[in-house]
């Protein structure tokens, strides 16, 4: 879970600085479904919950996107057979 948590944050870093989007921090956690499949015991869901504070004024639909973006362009949950549920919440800072 730590792995997938990384890899999404770092993911985020980078197209936030490409996309020149100004944000203020970002937390993550990764819940992981464990259940039998194939008669097998593996993860079979990937839970993302991200909390991005962002200054005011942001254009949160944008910040939203760039989250998205983010969970779409991360390299371990890419190569996992699970799927991966983003669950985004963004936070204006006064």
């Amino acid at each position: 879970m730590a792995a997938v948590a990384d890899c999404f944050a770092l993911s985020f870093r980078a197209i936030a600085e490409a996309s020149d989007f100004d944000w203020v921090s970002l937390d993550c956690h990764v819940e992981g479904v464990l259940d039998k499949a194939d008669d097998h015991l593996r993860f079979t869901e990937m839970r993302i919950g991200a909390l991005l504070r962002v200054p005011e004024g942001t254009d949160e639909a944008r910040a939203a996107r760039l989250l998205d973006k983010a969970e779409k362009a991360c390299l371990v949950t890419r190569s996992l057979i699970a799927p991966t549920r983003l669950d985004a919440k963004i936070e204006v800072e006064v």
